[in-house]
């Protein structure tokens, strides 16, 4: 096994990881702002779950032994607009869920099968993220601004019942 090689693709994945935890909390300050309860913690969500992907990959860099980076892959984006969130995260997981596929399938050529299993299990939740970010899409361009104001009618909707808004996660 070529330890070097997993570690280096694993601490890219960490960076990867880390931009996207970034961005998607980003996401989540602005649609909460608007209003957009249901968004807000579906970013909210998927940014936990990226950190828990974080730990797992971390986990293995230090198993073989190497450093973990903590460093960032991007910059994040200063975007308001819905459609242009769903769009990012779109793209965001299927490029992940792209590069996880070719590491895997070089962990296997290097004779690493636990940390090709590892991208493997993340090309599986990149997936299932980037589906609900289509949906949402589908949802927004099926019902145009009128799927946003359902959303803020919910939020009014606990705000009127005397319920803390934290009550809802």
């Amino acid at each position: 096994m070529k330890k070097e090689k997993s570690i280096e693709f694993l601490n890219k994945a960490i960076a990867d990881e880390l931009s996207a935890v970034h961005q998607y909390m980003y996401f989540h300050f602005h649609c909460d702002d608007q209003g957009f309860d249901l968004l807000s913690n579906l970013f909210k969500r998927t940014a936990i779950e990226e950190m828990l992907h974080i730990e797992r990959l971390a986990d293995r860099v230090l198993f073989l032994k190497g450093e973990v980076e903590l460093g960032t892959a991007e910059v994040v984006q200063k975007i308001h607009d819905v459609k242009s969130m769903l769009e990012k995260a779109s793209k965001m997981e299927t490029e992940s869920a792209n590069q996880y596929n070719v590491w895997a399938n070089e962990c296997s050529k290097n004779a690493d099968s636990a940390t090709k299993k590892l991208f493997e299990s993340l090309v599986d939740d990149e997936e299932r993220h980037f589906n609900q970010y289509d949906t949402e899409l589908e949802n927004l361009t099926k019902f145009g601004d009128n799927y946003l104001a359902l959303q803020s009618i919910e939020r009014s909707k606990t705000l009127t019942a005397g319920r803390p808004m934290g009550e809802q996660l």
